[in-house]
């Protein structure tokens, strides 16, 4: 009877599939789940592409989650079916903004900046639309939300099994005792009181989310305040006469001359550029300047400029674009210029057209561009130029032109490049370039763990499209100006790049090269550090070196 009853009140058999491995497959499934949501809060990016990789550092968070399941299960009960749904809904938010953190500076350089980026998806989404095949879209979006609901059912099933091993209280105590002792380990490496590095804790998402509130309470509380505007009241007296043609080239950034591999790819191209400046009785300075953006948001350099105003972030764009002020282009306006921007990437309305005061503005479809498409806006950068050099530069009689022209075909992913075409007006045809000219084109594929060779040949189809375009305009009086307007993202630019951006001045008038160099540039087509300074200081720069004050 004795030895019946100590078999009653014995330990319980073994759950599971029966013999001593249930414990353990629970135990194993209860480590599974606990790496699991650790490494959901903890990943880092495998440099430079969108992939992650986890290096064993604990979450706090997770630390925290735990200690308080334990305790509210303890004192209450073990959560709810419908409560773990509502769990993974906030740990997916939490995983969300963990990848945005760790991704955003490997593939754009900068930090990610929520209130302001989120607001630009749409019209990402709009580009790739237009530019990509349908079914390429529609395989992307099916492979990006199968990658969401699997990402969201393991982080289901981990929770799952964690809300499980707070509910018995063998587990419950080893879970609760894990956690307070990451907590303690956490709060000890804090202190500073000789407590061992290792393991290392990740930094909180939560903190991730308390820095983008505080972006999102200093954007709507209108705190930004902004520098007054550089005098413009130079005469234009050293310009005169001349054509002024500001253009902005995407993604070119130090990094082309910066890097030996792709310094030496573009050595010929560059030397042949620089043949065609002495060619055409021209001469060219160069200088770095640092841009106020770095691996995208192309427009807050071109305001920087345009204004002599530093514009680093979108809602000092935003506030800048509510206040009239005197730009560039109202400069050259007061003198006697037209004033156009080519715009060949635009495809809807340009608020900040008025705000820059041009006369008029080219966009995508005014361009009248037959040709095959390239990259994700269509048209060739030396099309654009073509068209509108039909436009606005050939007629013989007409007032000096100021021309505002970003850049589109060194836009990420570079590649396919267009072909270079000798025949400038053929570009104005229905048939623009040779067959197999396009086929090679097309040949081309991003290679989006390497970049680097479809920047390289990017950068070189447009040195070739400006010295082209001296040579067609061999006597044209002008004055150019080619400016980068940020570097290239960091998948190209490499890590800790300098925000750095080369200038090139090319013009046959000699009075403005002079102070130029006066101010810091130096001749020929290699810039030298140190930089000339900020972007908005150029501005001051070009005015002087284009008149004097009236």
């Amino acid at each position: 009877m004795a030895l019946a009853r100590r078999q009653v009140v014995g330990p319980p058999a073994p759950r599971g599939n029966g013999g001593s491995a249930g414990p353990w497959r629970r135990w194993a499934t209860l480590a599974a789940a606990l790496l699991l949501l650790d490494a959901s809060l903890t990943f880092q990016n495998v440099w430079p592409t969108p992939a992650v990789k986890w290096s064993g550092e604990l979450s706090i968070e997770l630390a925290a989650f735990a200690i308080a399941l334990a305790a509210a299960s303890r004192r209450f009960a073990p959560p709810s079916r419908a409560a773990l749904r509502w769990l993974c809904a906030g740990w997916f938010v939490l995983l969300v903004g963990r990848y945005a953190e760790v991704t955003a500076p490997a593939l754009y350089g900068r930090d990610i900046n929520l209130y302001w980026d989120l607001r630009y998806v749409p019209d990402v989404a709009a580009l790739l639309a237009r530019a990509a095949p349908p079914w390429l879209v529609i395989l992307a979006a099916a492979a990006t939300a199968l990658i969401l609901i699997l990402v969201y059912r393991v982080l289901g099933w981990a929770l799952g099994r964690l809300g499980g091993a707070v509910a018995d209280p063998r587990e419950r105590r080893v879970v609760a005792g894990l956690a307070a002792a990451a907590a303690l380990l956490f709060i000890g490496q804090r202190v500073g009181a000789g407590v061992p590095d290792t393991p290392a804790f990740a930094v909180p998402v939560t903190e991730t989310y308390a820095r983008q509130a505080r972006l999102v309470a200093k954007a709507l509380g209108g705190s930004t305040t902004l520098a007054p505007s550089p005098p413009m009241s130079s005469d234009l007296a050293r310009v005169k006469g001349a054509d002024v043609f500001l253009w902005f080239v995407e993604s070119y950034g130090a990094v082309s001359y910066d890097r030996p591999e792709f310094a030496a790819r573009l050595a010929p191209v560059r030397a042949d550029l620089e043949a065609a400046v002495r060619e055409t009785r021209r001469e060219v300075v160069s200088a770095y300047v640092e841009s106020p953006t770095f691996g995208g948001s192309s427009w807050l350099a071109h305001l920087t400029l345009m204004s002599g105003v530093e514009v680093r972030d979108h809602d000092t764009n935003a506030l800048l674009m509510t206040q009239k002020r005197d730009t560039l282009a109202t400069t050259f306006g007061r003198h006697g210029y037209r004033t156009v921007a080519l715009m060949p990437g635009l495809w809807q309305q340009w608020p900040e057209g008025a705000f820059y005061g041009f006369d008029d503005i080219y966009g995508n479809e005014r361009l009248a561009y037959h040709g095959p498409p390239f990259s994700w806006f269509a048209i060739p950068d030396q099309a654009a130029i073509a068209r509108l050099d039909a436009i606005e530069v050939s007629p013989p009689s007409r007032a000096p032109l100021f021309m505002f022209f970003p850049t589109i075909s060194t836009h990420a992913p570079f590649v396919p490049v267009p072909p270079y075409q000798p025949d400038w007006p053929r570009l104005l045809t229905d048939d623009p370039f040779d067959a197999a000219a396009v086929d090679r084109a097309f040949e081309q594929e991003a290679d989006w763990m390497d970049l680097g060779p479809g920047y390289v040949d990017a950068v070189a189809y447009e040195y070739a499209t400006f010295a082209g375009y001296l040579r067609m305009r061999a006597d044209l009086d002008l004055v150019l100006i080619l400016i980068g307007d940020h570097q290239p993202a960091a998948a190209v630019a490499g890590e800790d790049a300098p925000w750095d951006v080369p200038v090139h001045i090319v013009t046959s008038r000699r009075p403005v090269l002079d102070r130029l160099i006066g101010h810091g540039f130096r001749p020929g087509l290699a810039p030298a550090r140190p930089t000339l300074g900020p972007m908005q200081a150029l501005l001051p720069v070009l005015l002087d070196a284009f008149g004097d004050p009236e």
